[in-house]
């Protein structure tokens, strides 16, 4: 196990995943999945005080916009709880193997090449992801 949890937790994570990235599928899923746990081990930047993977799904401000989606209010499955527990079990899926940020860009527009400051680590479908500089949040390398 990568980070502690609880199954409330658990339940947490898969439901923002899916309001994050139903649309991207499974693997988009685990992408954000890994975004979250970066955010929970990280201890730089605005995540120093981020313990536990309610805190990072509920921090304020810097917290994820999906938590205010219609998908993140319904019960998660049984197959979204599985790509969660994947995720805080250590399975990690590059652009996101190190990132602690991502965004949606508009329709047919190109990740910007930094985002808060930190450089873009790669896309996938319609998710940018971007992670601090080798070195920046140690604990992520």
């Amino acid at each position: 196990m990568l980070v502690k949890y609880t199954s409330k937790e658990l339940d947490l994570m898969a439901r923002l995943m899916r309001a994050e990235a139903l649309g991207e599928g499974n693997l988009g899923m685990l992408m954000v999945g890994n975004v979250i746990v970066n955010r929970d081990i990280a201890d730089c930047y605005t995540f120093k005080n981020i313990r536990s993977i309610y805190d990072v799904i509920y921090q304020n401000p810097g917290g994820f916009s999906g938590v205010k989606s219609s998908l993140f209010n319904s019960s998660s499955t049984t197959l979204e709880k599985s790509l969660a527990e994947r995720c805080l079990k250590g399975e990690y899926y590059y652009p996101a193997t190190h990132a602690l940020w991502f965004y949606a860009p508009s329709k047919n527009q190109s990740c910007s090449a930094t985002f808060y400051g930190q450089g873009l680590a790669g896309r996938f479908k319609n998710h940018c992801f971007y992670q601090p500089a080798s070195g920046v949040c140690p604990q992520l390398w």
